[in-house]
């Protein structure tokens, strides 16, 4: 009976969790189109998620790259098809591997970081402090950031698929004696708008859902320093769950569109 009511209990604050989560979303599209807009801390924010994670994510897309080419390559050998290998990795890392894990490491750096930014601001009473001063602190520490990590994502995404092919590239190069300018001419030829299109819209969505948790977490955080903590580590692994829910429809919903 105990275990009913404690699954039960889970199972309800995890819905009135995803409620108080789509209000704040909401909340945020609401301020986000209204007057005057900090622009300043926009590109702060900007600066900070994207120049700061730029080196992270290029030596995760460079070893991605590497992985998974020398992992494909020996199958790929084995049924004589190692002329496929530029357009088989270009495919699987524009279109899944690359937006996913990336998506995930910068989870890791962008949402923590945001969750344990907002969450000390919270407990030391410096948010209570710029409502009692005029200031708007939803507008000010939450909207710069969900934009920022919406418009930023995508760019990061980007770089780390062009790494990781360059990655791929350099095996390519050491192990099949394949030139750059060959590998390059063959995943060109082989990625189609049908690739690019719904991996670049999904990467959106992931940049907003790192925004949004973050925020969401660290902005509403309590219970002192150990809050903190629990909203940057609730932040990551929330986010986590939810790329993963949103990368399932973003597939889904490109399969029913191209076929």
């Amino acid at each position: 009976m105990n275990h009913n009511y404690t699954a039960t209990a889970n199972v309800s604050s995890f819905f009135m969790e995803i409620g108080a989560l789509s209000r704040f979303a909401g909340r945020f599209f609401k301020e986000l189109f209204s007057w005057p807009f900090e622009f300043r801390e926009f590109l702060k924010q900007c600066y900070q998620m994207g120049n700061k994670s730029l080196l992270l994510v290029g030596v995760t897309g460079f070893i991605l790259g590497l992985v998974f080419t020398l992992q494909s390559r020996p199958t790929l050998l084995e049924f004589g098809a190692v002329s496929w290998m530029p357009s088989m990795i270009s495919i699987s890392i524009v279109r899944e591997i690359g937006p996913v894990i990336i998506a995930l490491i910068c989870a890791g750096r962008i949402g923590s970081s945001i969750g344990a930014e907002l969450g000390s601001m919270r407990v030391t009473e410096q948010i209570d402090a710029m409502e009692v001063s005029g200031t708007n602190p939803f507008k000010f520490l939450v909207v710069t950031r969900i934009l920022a990590a919406t418009l930023m994502l995508p760019v990061l995404i980007l770089i780390g698929d062009l790494i990781a092919l360059f990655g791929s590239a350099l095996v390519e190069y050491v192990k099949g004696n394949v030139s750059f300018l060959l590998y390059f001419n063959e995943v060109f030829e082989a990625i189609k708008f049908s690739d690019l299109m719904p991996a670049t819209i999904k990467s959106f969505f992931f940049g907003f859902a790192i925004g949004v948790v973050g925020c969401f977490k660290g902005y509403n955080s309590s219970k002192g320093t150990e809050g903190v903590g629990k909203a940057s580590n609730s932040a990551v692994v929330f986010t986590s769950l939810l790329l993963f829910i949103i990368d399932f429809i973003a597939v889904f919903v490109s399969d029913i569109i191209y076929g």
